[in-house]
């Protein structure tokens, strides 16, 4: 059955036996999420909560993506009009945060692209089911943003650094590293993902349905690399770990210079932002990285160079940001201070 919650056709919610299904219906945006989407899924969520009749909770895309994100350049187009969508990130943010104090199974099955936003719903719930389709990353710094809607969350938990890794590259990974690193916690072949679905909407138990159908790949990056990684980025500064992948690529370690040089070309700001969210949260509660991050976004997008990141990716497609400031090193530390100073009244509340 069928239920209406306002999506507006961009995301359908059913009931069918004891399962409660959200299915992104966006396929040629890559599902990416408006606002209208996120507050329909709150409110489904919501009422699920408290349903007797819904033991579990499935979220799915539609076409290649899960979900590629946010809408971006809808986020662009308002702030450079003068009216930045401060509230759009609100709401994704508490709908981010209400996923992870969801109080039944919730269940992502993840089979395709699935990047910011998309992140945000699927990797704070109880089960992120991937399979060999799943083409994951936080690539936000590449275009002068940072990894939001809870990376901070997350990230700084992930084994030997690879949170910080993936972070400050933006870097794509697979099934085997989502699985490995516990971004994911099971994954199934492609072929298996219907069936497990159809076992949750008659059991609503994901135990029960994903029983038979898990498989264990292991990481796509290799174990040198790993090390390389848990090494290189071991620091408590971005700048330390600049100066342990230069040093390497000195001393004739491509993969470090690769690296170097990958950093080097994203949003200086955005690195040092993105650093410091890492270092934060790691010793905090969920609903405080939510607050933390809204601060970072709410001067995101009072700034230049999220406009420039999505403007030189997105709109004008030359590649060819003009970052400010343009280098790493002329960041200062009051610059990076005020992303994360206290809002006053416009403090994001969660409840």
């Amino acid at each position: 059955m069928e239920i209406d919650f306002g999506g507006q056709g961009e995301i359908v919610f059913e009931r069918r036996g004891k399962a409660g299904l959200v299915r992104l219906t966006r396929p040629k945006a890559l599902n990416a999420l408006t606002r209208t989407m996120v507050n329909a899924f709150h409110r489904a969520l919501i009422a699920w909560s408290t349903d007797p009749d819904v033991h579990c909770v499935v979220v799915e895309g539609e076409g290649r993506a899960f979900c590629a994100g946010g809408d971006i350049l809808a986020v662009f187009h308002a702030g450079r009009s003068g009216s930045p969508l401060y509230e759009f990130f609100a709401d994704e943010y508490r709908l981010n945060a209400y996923i992870r104090h969801f109080p039944k199974p919730y269940i992502s099955l993840i089979d395709g692209i699935c990047m910011g936003g998309g992140v945000g719903i699927s990797v704070h719930g109880s089960h992120r089911v991937v399979t060999e389709n799943i083409m994951f990353a936080m690539p936000e710094v590449g275009i002068g943003f940072f990894p939001d809607v809870g990376g901070s969350a997350f990230l700084p938990h992930l084994p030997e650094h690879f949170g910080t890794y993936l972070a400050l590259t933006g870097n794509r990974i697979r099934q085997g590293d989502c699985l490995q690193s516990g971004i994911a916690t099971h994954a199934i072949k492609a072929e298996d993902k219907e069936r497990v679905r159809r076992s949750l909407i008659r059991t609503g138990n994901p135990d029960i349905a994903l029983r038979g159908k898990i498989i264990n790949p292991d990481f796509e990056t290799p174990e040198k690399i790993r090390d390389m990684i848990g090494v290189l980025f071991d620091s408590r500064t971005l700048g330390g770990c600049l100066i342990r992948l230069a040093a390497a690529g000195v001393n004739g370690n491509e993969w470090a210079q690769q690296v170097l040089d990958l950093i080097n070309a994203r949003s200086p700001t955005s690195l040092h932002v993105t650093f410091r969210q890492i270092e934060e949260g790691r010793d905090l509660e969920m609903d405080q990285c939510m607050q933390m991050e809204y601060r970072i976004l709410s001067r995101m997008l009072e700034n230049h160079d999220f406009y420039e990141g999505v403007r030189a990716l997105l709109v004008d497609k030359d590649n060819a940001p003009a970052w400010q400031p343009a280098s790493i090193d002329d960041v200062t530390p009051e610059m990076v201070n005020a992303y994360f100073a206290s809002l006053g009244e416009r403090e994001l509340q969660l409840t």
